[in-house]
């Protein structure tokens, strides 16, 4: 993984981020990487698992059309690709 380092940090920032780190019970480190990952996280991303969920809802199956869903769902494991 990287390293960053970061010089001339104001003192005022320090000691925030250490009260802040605290607060959530982490290391002051591991507050400052939670703090860059939700600053670069794309905007308005959808995850699969959020998307597959919301298509559930819409979909309104009731608990009985569900089980019919899985009793005929192909349960066999995916075979790998092979290149060669």
């Amino acid at each position: 993984m990287a390293m960053l380092t970061v010089r001339n940090l104001p003192d005022e920032v320090h000691r925030a981020l250490r009260v802040r780190a605290a607060l959530h019970g982490h290391s002051m480190e591991a507050e400052v990487r939670e703090i860059l990952e939700a600053a670069v996280a794309p905007e308005g991303r959808v995850k699969l698992g959020s998307l597959l969920a919301d298509i559930g809802k819409q979909a309104k199956l009731t608990d009985n059309e569900f089980a019919v869903l899985e009793q005929v769902r192909d349960k066999t494991p995916a075979k790998p690709v092979n290149f060669e």
